[in-house]
């Protein structure tokens, strides 16, 4: 099926806030006695509640509540130094400017993922999927597949932008077109990924009379 729309993941696909996602759980972590390796190799690409779960397996939901809302307060507060990614802010002008929807599909929640949009002055997207959007977060399929519904796509019209194995997963298993960007050697399923990048500024899109888009990846810098 012809590629119509493009669904984008936030966080190390459109904005570099990687230190500071990573500054506030280890952060957390250190308060709980949690190895910062063991955190990170858990929680990229997941929503907050699905790796504080984990972390905190056999506390009551509620406590587990109340350390989601500190540590969404954190996040929120925490945008200094976010900037868009290399290239981010040019094909997300050119999809505006040619009529091409798209959305972000997040595993943020909306006060974290509103606060690093604004922090990296991207445009305003047609659609948005969030945390508090689904029941089952990356790597399952449900927020590829619903902000497929929202862009009114098939998901297999849509081009999925992600970096992490979490976001892989649910895309391909939604059955979308997956682009991955700056996606680890050592990633889940990078190999079953048909466009790798190293920056979105390598790619060029095109619309086409009849709707879909055409593809262009440029060489590395």
């Amino acid at each position: 099926m012809a590629h119509r729309g493009f669904l984008f993941d936030l966080d190390g696909t459109l904005v570099d806030s990687l230190a500071m996602v990573e500054q506030a759980w280890v952060a957390w972590g250190a308060r709980r006695g949690l190895e910062a390796d063991t955190l990170l190799a858990f929680i990229h690409g997941k929503p907050a509640m699905a790796s504080l779960r984990h972390f905190m397996a056999g506390c009551s939901e509620e406590a587990i509540q109340q350390q989601f809302l500190a540590l969404e307060e954190t996040e929120a507060a925490a945008v200094e130094g976010i900037v868009a990614l290399p290239g981010a802010l040019a094909l997300l002008n050119s999809l505006d400017a040619q009529g091409i929807p798209w959305g972000i599909v997040t595993s943020g929640s909306v006060p974290v993922a509103r606060a690093r949009h604004r922090a990296a002055a991207l445009p305003e997207p047609a659609i948005w999927v969030t945390a508090g959007d689904i029941t089952c977060g990356k790597p399952h399929p449900e927020p590829y597949l619903l902000g497929a519904t929202r862009l009114q796509l098939p998901p297999e019209a849509c081009v999925v932008v992600e970096d992490a194995a979490a976001g892989i997963a649910s895309a391909l298993d939604a059955g979308c077109y997956v682009a991955g960007v700056n996606v680890p050697a050592e990633a889940a399923r990078r190999g079953e990924l048909p466009l790798l990048l190293n920056s979105l500024a390598q790619l060029t899109v095109r619309r086409r009379p009849d709707g879909s888009v055409a593809l262009t990846v440029a060489p590395p810098r």
